[in-house]
């Protein structure tokens, strides 16, 4: 029997890694190990089932998960976990766990790569390891504006990254490669993760308030006819679970993504949301404007919101303004020649994440990614 060793199973792609291998009924031929922090197993595991009740599993397919299956620790203080005995059985790893804000996590780092960096020197040796599937995320390549960027480029080096995140998940990716050659390491960059196809936001809310904050002030930084690369957390845990398990795989690196053909504009968007809020659609109000001009009405921010500080709309602004102007794709063919599925467009499940983050105020929403 394998050893599955998952990090980050509170978290967003973590719970829903841990949800794809409960529902497909993957324990009976893969045994759970699940870094959490918490001070003991008792408290891992309430942290655990807490985050997973929000993906719907019932108590019978919860019932897989047991005290047994928790390694408590922190990738903060990896010292603290990584002489565990039980690590030496683990064959695989999907290691999901990360500070993903794009708020300035003083920990960011240090989480991000340098723990994980202690992380992986120490599962590089174990003798029966056969993968270790690590989440980046596909802006770490820094792309450049309009473009669709392939899996063999090269990160653009010459461009800057727009958050500290982004430059966090490259670091740790060279490191691994350069100081961890014997670890059979495969890079998988998630697009940009939002919602799930079924439960829509229950799970987590992240990005996608940034879409209801657009539409709501009617304005933003990109066109309408601009796109973004979107995914549902359920295909990116359903992607990560292949790649981790398959027999063999061709590339160190793939691309978790819509793929060229996919990306969803900006318009189909606000169609779906309008469609979901039984409202009209925004489109002829819309405005393009810059975040300079966005400085200059700070002071709408709460008739049109709600209650919010106008200093964290304005970053929130400024930061994925950014990433919205990009108007980038990522390619996914080395996915489509495994014979993966497309993912389910965004605008086929846009009404559950409506459903589900309904009568939330967009500060509520927002919290989730700065933290």
């Amino acid at each position: 029997m394998n050893t599955l060793l998952i990090t980050g199973a509170t978290g967003f792609v973590g719970g829903a890694v841990v949800e794809y291998i409960l529902r497909q009924q993957l324990g009976s031929k893969n045994k759970l190990l699940l870094l959490v922090r918490a001070d003991d197993n008792a408290t891992g595991l309430a942290r655990i089932i807490d985050n997973l009740k929000k993906f719907e599993l019932s108590d019978e397919q919860l019932s897989a998960i047991s005290e047994e299956s928790i390694l408590t620790g922190d990738l903060a203080e990896p010292e603290n976990f990584i002489q565990d005995p039980r690590l030496d059985h683990v064959t695989h790893v999907i290691n999901c766990a990360a500070i993903a804000s794009f708020g300035n996590n003083p920990a960011m780092w240090r989480v991000n790569v340098e723990g994980s960096l202690i992380f992986a020197k120490r599962m590089a040796q174990v003798k029966g390891l056969q993968r270790f599937v690590h989440v980046g995320t596909a802006m770490a390549s820094m792309p450049d504006k309009d473009s669709v960027f392939y899996e063999g480029m090269p990160d653009n080096e010459h461009n800057e990254d727009l958050v500290q995140y982004t430059a966090s998940k490259r670091a740790i990716e060279n490191l691994v490669r350069s100081e961890c050659p014997n670890l059979p390491f495969v890079v998988a960059r998630p697009s940009i993760i939002v919602g799930h196809t079924q439960h829509g936001c229950q799970p987590s809310s992240s990005i996608f308030w940034v879409f209801m904050m657009a539409i709501k002030l009617k304005k933003f930084t990109c066109t309408l006819d601009d796109q973004v690369d979107v995914i549902p957390v359920d295909y990116c845990a359903m992607v990560l679970v292949k790649l981790c398990l398959a027999a063999e795989l061709s590339h160190s690196f793939y691309h978790i993504s819509s793929g060229e053909e996919m990306c969803t504009p900006f318009h189909e968007i606000d169609t779906s949301v309008a469609k979901a809020n039984n409202t009209s659609r925004i489109i002829s109000e819309y405005q393009q404007i810059s975040y300079q001009e966005f400085t200059g009405i700070r002071k709408q921010f709460k008739d049109v919101l709600g209650p919010c500080n106008d200093k964290i709309i304005l970053r929130a602004i400024k930061l994925y303004g950014g990433f919205a102007q990009l108007n980038v794709k990522f390619d996914n063919s080395r996915l489509m020649n495994m014979g993966i599925p497309k993912p389910a467009a965004f605008k086929s499940y846009i009404d559950k994440c409506v459903s589900s983050t309904r009568g939330q105020t967009i500060s509520e929403l927002m919290r989730v990614d700065f933290k």
